[in-house]
């Protein structure tokens, strides 16, 4: 594309393009903003090294005015977008970026490829702390995905309420805290769970976290306790009917006067299980497979369209997409979320061209994050802002926002 619209003289033309999501995930009622962060740091170190400019010319992918473009890219555009941890809704703006085409269209990939993980994990995230309430979830799915990924999804979990992450990069890098458990390879490696669970308890001190399931759950309660003593900070049930276990263990914990030694679950838990162990004397969850994979939706579903560029006059006009169940609303998009007098949201309200009109209880959406070139508006990503505007963000949604069960969205956007 770059190639042929410098051939065609096309390739200088002002151009809005629009990251936003036609539909959210079957069933769900809002989407979490997640990854603007790790994005502006990206774009502010986006170039082609030599490394890339002699690989596209060996492969003669482009030619070679296009590797010269190429050899010179920095992105001197201006970027607004939806400050990170905010709600999102169908239609919404999430991110719009003014340059050039040519220089527009290189960074789609790279826009699309962290928004659609960040904002998938996050918005799964948000349904399973929503789902635990009071009780803190452990971010532990590094696991179950790319070692790249496992880092992103950390900071997103983060963001959307989660507490802690196993993952001890995403707290280098991004501040995220750190936890962790023992696995059963510690178990299995000594001689019996006495001998390991001293070993645990002498270097990590009684506030340790116990895994009590390798082998009879009732008799590993016990010698955790003989071992660590009443203040003993935690046992971990891995495997089981988890609700079941949880009584009983709660039940010999208290017997055995450990009244506050809390219990961790973990197992493949999703929002549903996490609501379903709501009953239950749970204090803790640890959550992997199902977070880092957006608990069935492992993407946002966020597109990269053109929606207005300069025409032969040099004015602005909109341009959009109309193929069938793919059409896509031309012209520079500006949005506020309505609120009623109780500040809670009552609609996506979108201006085409211009800033729609605020009735007084309104939120204006849009930041400024990028301004020629230069990021301006990082504080709008840091990631204890972000999770501090997650939470205030799901607090204004309707309560139907917050239920489990498939539905429509929270709210209904509206274009003017």
């Amino acid at each position: 594309m770059v190639q042929a619209a410098l051939r065609s003289g096309a390739a200088s033309r002002r151009c809005v393009f629009e990251t936003f999501a036609r539909r959210l995930p079957d069933g769900r009622r809002y989407g979490v903003v997640a990854g603007t962060g790790r994005l502006l740091d990206a774009i502010e170190r986006f170039r082609f090294g030599d490394a890339e400019i002699a690989a596209l010319r060996a492969g003669k992918v482009v030619d070679d005015e296009t590797l010269d473009f190429l050899a010179g890219y920095r992105f001197e555009g201006d970027i607004w977008g939806y400050a990170e941890g905010d709600a999102y809704f169908p239609g919404s703006p999430v991110l719009v970026v003014e340059s050039d085409f040519a220089h527009g269209v290189v960074l789609e990939t790279l826009m699309l490829s962290i928004l659609n993980h960040d904002s998938a994990v996050a918005s799964a995230a948000s349904r399973m702390t929503g789902a635990a309430g009071n009780r803190p979830c452990i971010e532990m799915g590094s696991r179950r995905t790319h070692e790249e990924a496992a880092v992103g999804a950390a900071r997103a979990a983060y963001i959307a309420g989660f507490g802690t992450s196993s993952n001890l990069e995403a707290g280098r890098r991004w501040g995220v805290p750190t936890s962790g458990t023992a696995a059963h390879a510690f178990t299995l490696l000594h001689d019996d769970e006495r001998e390991a669970f001293a070993a645990q308890v002498e270097v990590l001190g009684v506030g340790t976290t116990l895994l009590v399931d390798t082998y009879d759950v009732e008799r590993a309660v016990e010698i955790a306790i003989e071992v660590a003593g009443t203040e003993l900070g935690a046992v971990r049930l891995d495997s089981g009917d988890l609700l079941v276990q949880a009584r009983e263990v709660r039940d010999q914990l208290d017997s055995l006067g450990a009244r506050s030694t809390r219990i961790v679950v973990t197992s493949d838990l999703d929002e549903f299980a996490i609501a379903g162990l709501a009953a239950g004397p749970v204090d803790a969850y640890g959550v992997g497979t199902q977070l880092v994979t957006g608990s069935g939706a492992p993407t946002a579903g966020m597109v990269y369209k053109l929606v207005a560029r300069s025409d032969d006059s040099g004015e602005m006009v909109g341009v959009a997409k109309a193929s069938k169940d793919k059409t896509s609303v031309g012209g520079r998009k500006y949005a506020l979320r309505r609120r009623n007098a109780r500040g809670i949201a009552e609609a996506e309200i979108i201006g085409i061209g211009e800033p729609p009109d605020d009735d007084g209880d309104d939120r204006p959406l849009l930041v400024e994050y990028v301004r020629g070139g230069d990021v301006v508006g990082s504080e709008h990503a840091e990631l204890a802002t972000a999770r501090d505007r997650h939470e205030a963000s799901v607090a204004e949604l309707p309560r139907s926002a917050h239920q489990l069960s498939r539905g429509e969205p929270a709210i209904p956007t509206t274009y003017l």
